[in-house]
Order: structure tokens, then C-alpha cells, then sequence
């Protein structure tokens, strides 16, 4: 059997380039014998390895982040190939996370295998000079715990290391194309993109690193008092002076003329009267803010939030109390 060849850009055959037949190694077909794949992200996906990558698994399905995107060379520009993905365990072992000693431990044998999936990217087939044109993104895959899933979701186990895996097929015209499949594939596996599927961040440096990176995940950030203009707080500024960050509300300094003593009494009177005229419209409706409260807090923990991804309200980001109650990140 031929050794297993090591890319220069890092990346590996996972699995032996073909089986053997009679007894005599085969070779790949050369429509997927010069296939080249680059990870994309790469610094990205070190800089979770190095923590210990962790990726969230829901009952509905979660989407992957990093997201796993590959740029293609070295396919034949004028035949089909199928891209598709799946994943299978590290090893044999369910492991826990020690806050102690902020490390993944070991803890005993692995749990039942779940049922094997392949993920097909939705563009399969297609030919290889639109593979190669762009970067290939499998962002509409999502992990999911529940092993009675119909949506086609790649099914894991929690507290479990898996190993992401890519393939490449290339779609054989012949009618006795089935003869030749241990040839027209090619497999590759990228070690930094291992993670452990949980249910829950254990490690809160991922966390954070998560809330750095991802795009959509603006609305967990903290605002850093030195992004505002001149290193000051924007309090110990007047309105006039103080220049918000882009996107955020600022004040605007508006010159208005002091009213006279016939103009205030004016506006006193004018005031009470819509004070009185409210307050009689109000009462059939009367609601105490601890009860709006009460009943919006019960509302958000009643509604059940997209697990692919965030809210798409921009009332939600704004509101840093908010970030408590939202789901946990893709």
C-alpha cells in the first residue's frame, strides 16, 4: 500500500490514496491525482487549536465556527467532482473539562458511535474550473446531539474529539464507474481543525475568542474606553466635542433660545394639563414597571432563538443586559 503523502501547505491524505486490488497497489485516477487543497483561515483555525477548539452541538443543529472553507487547484477543468464532508472520532475516550487546570481530561470510554453522515456541498456536482474559481465555504453545515435527526445534520456526541474530514470525488461518465471508486476520490484532513463537541463553552478563553472573531457576534463585545476620541471618556466631554465610534448614537448639540417669564408660566400650564389629560387616559391600562419587566423577561425566555444564527434585531445589541439572556455562540 502507498504511503500516505504529505501536502507541502500543510495538509494530509487522511486516508490511504487507494485500496488494493488482486493484491497489486492501484493508482489514483489523474482527474483527482493532482488535487491541491488550502485550508482558508488557517491562522485562525491554530489559534483555537492551541486552546483546544471547542464547537457547539444543539438538538435544532448548530452552524461550525470557524466556518471550514478550502480553496481547490489542480482539478481537471472540464469534468464533474462532488465535495463532501464528514467526521469521525479522534479516539475512543469521552473526555472532561478540569477548571483547575483549564485542560481537557480524559474521562472514560467513548459513548455509542453515532450513525456515519456525509455532508454534500449544495453547489455538487459541478465542474472543476468553478471549484477552483472561488473559495469553497461549507457554512450551511450544521452539528447537531439528537440521533433522531431528519435534517441531515452531521450527528455527534458530546465531550467528544472529532476530526473533520474532506473529500473530493470525481464523477466517472462510465458505465462501470462503480469498479473503478476506490480511485476517483481523494480524502484531506487539516489537524488544526480537531475539536471536542459540547453543549456549553467550557473553556472561556473560546469563548472570548469566539466573540473576537465571529462577525455576527458584535453585539457580545464590550465597548473599550480607549476607542473613544482623545483616550477620554465621553462623560468628562460636552456634546458638542465628543465623537462616537461608527454605528452608536451620539449626542448633538442643538443652541436653543431662553424662554422668557410669560413663556414659562405658559409652558407650566400647558404641562399640567397634558400630565392630567395622560394620566386619565392611562388608567384603564395601568401597568407597573415591574410587571412590563417581569412579563418581557418571560417573553425572551419563552422564545426560542435560531441556533444557526444571530438575531438579526439591532434593538438587541444595543442593550448590554441583553447579551445575557441570547443563546450561546455558533
Amino acid at each position: 500500500m502507498d504511503a500516505v503523502p504529505r501536502l507541502s501547505h500543510g495538509c494530509s491524505l487522511a486516508l490511504p490514496c487507494c485500496a488494493e486490488v488482486g493484491g497489486a497497489s492501484c493508482t489514483k485516477a489523474p482527474q483527482v491525482a493532482g488535487v491541491k487543497v488550502q485550508l482558508e483561515m488557517q491562522a485562525l483555525w491554530q489559534q483555537f487549536d492551541q486552546l483546544g477548539t471547542e464547537m457547539i452541538v444543539t438538538k435544532a443543529g448548530r452552524r461550525m465556527f470557524p466556518t471550514f472553507q478550502v480553496h481547490i487547484s489542480g482539478m481537471d477543468p472540464a469534468v464533474e467532482y462532488v465535495l463532501l464532508m464528514d467526521f469521525i472520532p479522534v479516539d475512543d475516550k469521552r473526555y472532561r473539562y478540569a477548571f483547575h487546570s483549564s485542560s481537557w481530561l480524559a474521562a472514560a470510554r467513548a459513548d455509542v458511535a453515532t450513525p456515519g453522515r456525509m455532508h454534500f456541498h449544495p453547489d455538487s456536482p459541478a465542474k472543476g474550473s468553478q471549484w477552483m474559481k472561488q473559495t469553497v465555504s461549507f457554512d450551511a453545515l450544521k452539528l447537531t446531539n439528537n440521533l433522531l435527526d431528519d435534517n441531515g445534520h452531521m450527528i455527534l456526541n458530546s465531550m467528544h474529539r472529532y476530526q473533520p474530514r474532506f473529500h473530493v470525488v470525481y464523477v466517472d461518465p462510465r458505465r462501470d464507474s462503480q469498479r473503478h471508486a476506490h480511485r476517483n476520490f481523494c480524502t484531506f484532513s487539516f489537524p488544526e481543525t480537531c475539536f471536542i463537541a459540547v453543549t456549553a463553552y467550557q473553556n472561556h478563553r473560546i469563548t472570548q475568542l469566539k466573540i473576537a472573531s465571529n462577525p455576527f457576534a458584535k453585539g457580545f463585545r464590550t465597548a473599550d474606553p480607549d476607542d473613544w476620541t482623545g483616550n477620554t471618556r465621553p462623560a468628562a466631554q460636552s456634546p458638542s466635542t465628543w465623537q462616537a465610534q461608527e454605528g452608536r448614537h451620539h449626542p448633538v448639540s442643538v443652541s436653543v433660545e431662553q424662554p422668557t417669564e410669560n413663556q414659562k408660566g405658559l409652558s407650566r400650564e400647558k404641562d399640567i394639563n397634558s400630565v392630567s389629560l395622560s394620566t386619565k387616559q392611562c388608567k384603564p391600562a395601568q401597568v407597573t414597571e415591574e410587571e412590563g419587566c417581569s412579563s418581557e423577561r418571560k417573553d425572551m425566555e419563552n422564545h426560542i432563538f435560531p441556533s444557526s444564527t444571530f438575531i438579526p434585531f439591532p434593538s438587541f445589541w444595543e442593550c448590554p443586559s441583553m447579551s445575557e439572556r441570547l443563546p450561546f455562540l455558533p
